[in-house]
């Protein structure tokens, strides 16, 4: 044992003679003006190729549009993201404050971040810093991604080798919270309060619309004027429903400020401009409960309808709880009421309701009645409750007054029925004569259903239907919902000069029949349709084509929108 201690003590001695002899003094290196240089270039380098449009950028191994969604890498080589990829792609709610500051949320994760610098509070109880600054460049957000993407369940991977970036998602990804209130994140507007006339419509519709601007931006939109300056046959006490609302701000009717069009006095401003410019709007035709909440997390408060005896503040209902605001109706009765949700609860328990449903959770909902009904203005109904969310509507893209100088348009009326040739997929097409110094910058329409696949064409020396087949193609996309969407084009088209030119959808609606979007006259509130001011044209393959107008009495849904060009 003593021999073997001895060869160990033997063995660390030489160990620690080698160390000694070899060990290198302690040195300062300075780094050479050269040095700095090459890193520099090479630093450069490396951002220049990260960011050339052939470096192909996927989220969880999918193909992602750089013309949609701008990426970049910055100075410090952080891959830097467009607020709206977070929200679109990585389901993540983004909420931008007038003071520049930010938060951003997923599942049960809080980021909270302020323009121009890079701090991050996460979840309430610790700082991070950032490698990268906080970056607002005109109306589009950059988030650096690299510190905070596993909060949402996403980790950034470069391969400078493959020219690719992917964002890889994680396991165990979280979307959404178990309870969720814009009212805690100021995502919405003072309760207002409908009176005797029939206009619930029109208050959800822009209770839902101011939403998608809140926090940034908070505007009370009229609606007097939503009610009486569409294109329907309807007075104030009418009544009326989503299209109609979705078809005035698509036409650029509306909406315009309730301190220019005050509500209840039976009077309106034909003059007044639309203040801003509805883009896209989802409409969710099932109760889908994930796609719902995820909807109001990342976009704004969902208009939708339900079924109630009750029309004012003080009535009564046996389905309607006052002392908990609490609302479930399990009768057969349709929808016959409009209201704004606004939030869930998962635990709300479900002896909160005077009829006991079958599971706890709420929709938390404004309400048009005033802040004297329910929770202050606001009510809880029940998941269970058989109209609630059967049909929704969620506003997803608002533009400023002035994204494009001009509309064309033939369809005041919007999506009021379906036209086809009983199979998913159709051609259809509209024929305008384009003003001086214009080009073609985007183009909008509906898809009547889900996962919606579509290809736009232009035809800029259109002669007559036979120059259809002469379409030049511009861009192809997809819809996951049902709604109205607004195509940008990669690149605008210049128009000749008062001259007509015509745009080409090819659309295939999975399931559908008719999957063309038309307005006509049904009933007595589309009298005013008008089947003069229109040129459309529909074909099944894209080749023999049938006037809208002359064989179908309507006018197919397709607007196009320019710009001016500078000379």
């Amino acid at each position: 044992m003593k021999k073997i201690m001895g060869v160990i003590v033997a063995l660390f001695a030489i160990v620690a003679i080698a160390y000694l002899m070899n060990r290198r003094p302690d040195v300062s290196v300075e780094k050479s003006p050269e040095f700095e240089s090459c890193a520099a270039t090479y630093k450069t380098n490396m951002k220049q190729k990260l960011n050339a449009s052939s470096v192909k950028f996927t989220v969880a191994g999918l193909d992602v549009d750089r013309f949609n969604y701008e990426v970049y890498v910055s100075d410090e080589m952080v891959l830097m993201v467009e607020s709206d990829l977070l929200k679109s792609l990585l389901s993540c709610s983004v909420l931008e404050y007038d003071d520049g500051g930010v938060i951003l949320m997923k599942g049960d994760n809080k980021v909270v971040l302020t323009v121009g610098s890079n701090q991050a509070m996460v979840n309430d109880n610790h700082i991070i810093n950032l490698q990268s600054v906080v970056v607002k460049e005109g109306n589009k957000l950059f988030i650096p991604l690299d510190n905070i993407s596993e909060f949402f369940s996403y980790r950034v991977t470069y391969d400078l080798r493959a020219n690719w970036i992917d964002l890889t998602r994680l396991e165990g990804e979280k979307l959404l919270p178990a309870s969720y209130d814009m009212r805690d994140y100021g995502r919405v507007t003072p309760v207002r309060d409908q009176g005797r006339y029939g206009t619930c419509w029109a208050f959800a519709s822009l209770g839902a619309l101011e939403t998608a601007l809140l926090p940034e931006e908070e505007n009370v939109f009229s609606t007097d004027h939503m009610s009486m300056n569409n294109s329907y046959n309807l007075d104030i006490d009418s009544g009326g429903e989503h299209t109609m609302s979705i078809a005035y701000l698509a036409a650029w009717q509306g909406p315009v400020y309730e301190v220019d069009d005050p509500y209840g006095d039976e009077v309106s401003n034909e003059k007044l401009q639309a203040v801003k410019h509805l883009e896209e709007a989802l409409i969710i035709n099932e109760k889908d409960m994930e796609v719902l909440k995820s909807a109001i997390f990342r976009y704004g408060a969902v208009e939708t309808s339900v079924y109630t005896q009750m029309e004012y503040v003080d009535s009564e209902s046996p389905y309607y709880s006052k002392e908990n605001a609490s609302y479930y109706y399990d009768g057969e009765e349709l929808p016959n009421h409009d209201l704004v949700v606004v939030g869930w609860d998962d635990n709300y328990a479900r002896e909160n309701f005077t009829i006991m449903p079958e599971g706890d959770g709420a929709f938390i909902c404004k309400n048009s009645w005033g802040s004297e009904f329910g929770d202050e203005g606001y009510v809880y109904v029940s998941y269970y409750d058989v109209n609630i969310c059967q049909k929704s509507v969620v506003y997803t893209r608002v533009g400023d007054r002035d994204n494009y100088d001009k509309i064309y348009q033939t369809d005041l009326l919007g999506w009021i029925g379906h036209m086809g040739f009983d199979k998913e997929e159709a051609f259809f097409a509209n024929v305008y004569t384009a003003g001086a110094n214009e080009e073609l910058k985007a183009v909008s329409f509906y898809a009547t259903g889900k996962d919606t696949e579509f290809e736009v064409y232009v035809v800029t020396d259109y002669e007559d239907k036979d120059s259809l087949k002469q379409r030049q193609f511009v861009v192809a996309g997809s819809t996951k919902y049902a709604g109205y969407y607004t195509v940008d084009l990669p690149q605008a088209v210049r128009l000749r000069d008062n001259k007509k030119f015509a745009v080409v959808v090819k659309i295939k609606t999975p399931g559908a029949v008719h999957p063309i979007a038309i307005e006509y006259n049904s009933d007595e509130r589309t009298e005013s349709f008008d089947i003069t001011d229109g040129e459309g044209y529909i074909s099944l393959y894209g080749e023999m084509w049938h006037s809208a107008e002359e064989t179908q009495q309507s006018n197919v849904c397709l607007k196009a929108f320019t710009d001016k060009v500078e000379e």
